[in-house]
């Protein structure tokens, strides 16, 4: 029998990157998948999913994220304020058009696991091609 031993990430090793996503007519849940699997650190061979090892990423032109079929009119998001009656529901094109960056952001944070390890404050999206992230070096990558 040989004497081999699954590798295990340790936190304090692991090296995170910076990635740049640009979403320009890209579909909104291609984009998101792809982020969410960047922020758990599954496109690395060093992944363990008891440890947090993914990277960050940044995503530019939220606003200019496709939707495709009939998405835009058709499907609704609920919020509850907490209060009788204050069930709020807006559609997918409403929340596009007033506030891409919480939408891509939700979308985002669906697709992850709920653990405490923390991966939706890797996230930062922005609405526009600007961000203030430049020190930090980000690498462009296509999903």
């Amino acid at each position: 029998m040989s004497d081999s031993r699954s590798y295990m990430a340790v936190k304090d090793k692991v090296e995170r990157n910076w990635y740049i996503v640009d979403a320009t007519d890209k579909p909104l849940g291609r984009v998101a998948s792809q982020v969410a699997k960047i922020l758990m650190g599954k496109n690395k061979p060093i992944y363990t999913p008891h440890v947090d090892c993914g990277d960050f990423v940044i995503i530019i032109n939220a606003d200019k994220a496709k939707l495709t079929g009939n998405k835009r009119q058709r499907t609704n998001i609920h919020r509850y304020t907490g209060y009788i009656g204050g069930l709020r529901t807006v559609t997918l094109g409403e929340m596009m058009d007033k506030k891409p960056v919480q939408l891509m952001e939700r979308v985002v944070k669906g697709m992850l696991p709920k653990t405490r390890l923390k991966y939706f404050s890797k996230l930062k999206v922005y609405a526009g091609p600007e961000h203030p992230h430049g020190a930090q070096q980000p690498v462009a990558i296509e999903v």
